[in-house]
């Protein structure tokens, strides 16, 4: 470890305080550690014009009952949870990642169900679209990165996962009022 006060350190007062308000009110599930990065894998989504223009008129939609909502601006398929990596694990593990999903085919996938999700600790709820088709696929492409992530003694994907493309957000739980009617006219 290095000595605490060196020139370009951080001050410790700003360190420990977590501004959200900078972040959309989004919350850190984890404290940054310098040094540490997090990330996660998954299957970027290119989206057509169309799709925009559909997302526009869901999230318009569901803001009459939850006026926070933000529209996502990049899409994805997860197929790991957040994860922390030690900096100079960084190149491993993309090398590890490379050599296990190697051998992984193309498939088809669809997602078309609208749902509603919220994270572990409920302090962000999601509007998302659900695979109806190519999950099997997926379960196989996670229990590869499951593998690497054992690798690096890092936690694995949920057990019984809802795979989705993430479509809106809000801060806290709102899946009382975007469930039931709103879920279903947006359906």
């Amino acid at each position: 470890p290095m000595p605490d006060g060196l020139p370009g350190d951080p001050d410790p007062d700003e360190v420990a305080s977590e501004d959200s308000t900078r972040h959309g009110g989004r919350m850190r599930v984890f404290a940054h550690e310098r040094g540490n990065w997090a990330t996660h894998v998954y299957l970027p989504c290119r989206v057509e014009e169309e799709f925009l223009e559909l997302l526009e008129l869901l999230v318009s939609h569901a803001r009459t009952y939850v006026s926070s909502l933000t529209a996502a601006d990049e899409f994805h398929l997860s197929l790991s949870q957040c994860v922390v990596l030690r900096y100079h694990w960084i190149q491993p593990f993309v090398r590890s990642l490379r050599e296990r999903l190697a051998s992984s085919h193309r498939f088809f996938c669809v997602a078309d169900q609208v749902k509603v999700y919220t994270n572990q600790n409920k302090t962000r709820t999601f509007i998302g679209l659900e695979v109806s088709a190519g999950h099997f696929q997926l379960l196989e492409l996670v229990s590869e990165v499951d593998r690497v992530l054992e690798e690096f003694d890092l936690p694995t994907f949920y057990k019984d996962p809802s795979f989705h493309i993430s479509l809106a957000w809000c801060v806290g739980d709102m899946s009382a009022k975007l469930e039931g009617q709103c879920l279903r006219e947006l359906q």
